[in-house]
């Protein structure tokens, strides 16, 4: 079938052709602007679906590394103090060997309980440090509060009340940060593992013997939960505590028949009933409404603990001028606390470590990322300032075709 030319169809047809040169060059404007050939998924689907997994992963890897080196701070500021306790520490075992030798006069025990107990108020300052943000650094997930609540006392040598108590007022729960895909670092900031010099020992005073579960219930063993069965008895409820995992051994005495607890390294027992009683109905803690870890019943006894009990019993003895008590009771104590110090100190420059290993891969992965989102969809600048010059070419070709075309006027038709 013959097309039919009307008079208008040559100027529609340029009209056309002169918006599409148009809508091109636009286009290839906007691409040299933003520097990327993919402005619709139109322009590449296949290349515009890799871009955009790319651009996630990217943005998920920097967020990675962004969470290492916040960690990477936190670390840092976190095991300076610890450092600088350690030295306290160091400082305060020499003076406790200097103490235990018994040739000293009472007034030279004075001098020494009185440095004594300066280094344990500057203990307890490290204890308390809040990062640059302003967070307590040692008080677990409680960042809010000061990590160690003090009680003072008179003691015998001393001229005015004096550090008697030191109470931990944090939490032991640990924040779990994403440093990979699906690859968490646990932050261990309870300072009560890392200001603890002794294992603790708990001998409950109250005969479970007969004891038995009447249901089912769960408690908390440093924060892990174990669930007792209705009917379990005394040696059900140590053989799950045992198989928990947690750093906690138990048993049954075999002269009270009370249950006996055991931290298998230093730090401060926590205990609760999470739901039901059964820690309550053993005489272990006494009631739900005392939070942990002074929460224990009357009947309990308990053994070991923190590096300012050590250097509390420390400084009392040579206030005293027990020289028997310093060389063995208060330096036994500094030296398990010194040990529980740098294994602590050991643990936070490993994890250290790891971040700076973990950022310097999260770079590489975001310099490699950078590259594929580059092949994907950065713009081939040389290629398209030729395109745009070619189209510029073109449409000049158009107008000036156009202007040849329609160059007669109504003079044309009068002569």
């Amino acid at each position: 079938m013959p097309t039919r030319i009307s008079s208008q169809y040559n100027n529609r047809q340029t009209q056309h052709n002169l918006r599409r040169q148009e809508i091109n060059r636009a286009r290839i404007d906007n691409q040299i602007g933003t520097q990327s050939r993919i402005s619709a998924l139109r322009d590449d689907p296949i290349a515009a679906g890799h871009l955009v997994k790319y651009q996630s992963f990217l943005s998920r890897v920097n967020n990675f590394e962004k969470n290492a080196q916040v960690l990477g701070d936190k670390f840092k500021y976190r095991e300076g103090y610890m450092q600088a306790s350690l030295e306290i520490m160091q400082r305060v075992r020499e003076l406790a060997v200097q103490g235990a030798n018994g040739v000293y006069t009472p007034e030279d025990m004075q001098n020494m309980a009185v440095e004594v107990n300066e280094l344990l108020g500057e203990l307890l300052q490290n204890a308390n440090a809040v990062g640059p943000d302003g967070t307590s650094i040692f008080a677990g997930t409680a960042t809010n509060i000061r990590a160690f609540d003090v009680d003072m006392g008179a003691v015998k040598g001393a001229t005015a009340p004096v550090i008697a108590n030191v109470r931990y007022n944090g939490s032991i729960e640990q924040n779990l940060i994403e440093v990979d895909e699906n690859k968490y670092v646990s932050v261990d900031n309870a300072g009560n593992r890392t200001f603890w010099a002794e294992q603790q020992r708990l001998f409950g005073g109250r005969d479970a013997s007969d004891w038995q579960a009447q249901e089912d219930s769960v408690i908390g063993v440093d924060g892990m939960r174990i669930n007792v069965d209705a009917g379990d008895n005394v040696y059900a409820l140590v053989s799950k505590i045992n198989a928990s995992g947690v750093s906690v051994k138990a048993g049954v005495d075999p002269v009270s028949h009370g249950l006996n607890l055991t931290t298998t390294d230093a730090h401060q027992l926590w205990l609760e009933d999470v739901s039901g009683s059964a820690l309550m109905e053993l005489g272990i803690i006494k009631d739900a409404s005392q939070k942990p870890p002074y929460n224990l019943g009357d009947s309990v006894r308990l053994s070991g603990g923190s590096l300012f009990d050590t250097v509390i019993v420390l400084r009392d003895a040579l206030f005293s001028g027990d020289s028997e008590t310093i060389g063995g009771r208060a330096l036994s104590g500094i030296d398990s606390g010194i040990n529980a110090l740098v294994t602590r100190l050991a643990k936070s420059g490993s994890e250290y470590e790891r971040l700076e290993k973990d950022m310097i891969r999260q770079s590489g992965v975001a310099l490699d990322v950078n590259g594929q989102i580059a092949r994907e969809g950065d713009l081939d600048l040389t290629k398209a300032l030729t395109d745009e010059k070619m189209l510029e070419q073109t449409q000049n070709a158009t107008l000036h075709t156009a202007g040849k075309m329609y160059s007669s006027s109504l003079l044309n038709y009068l002569r």
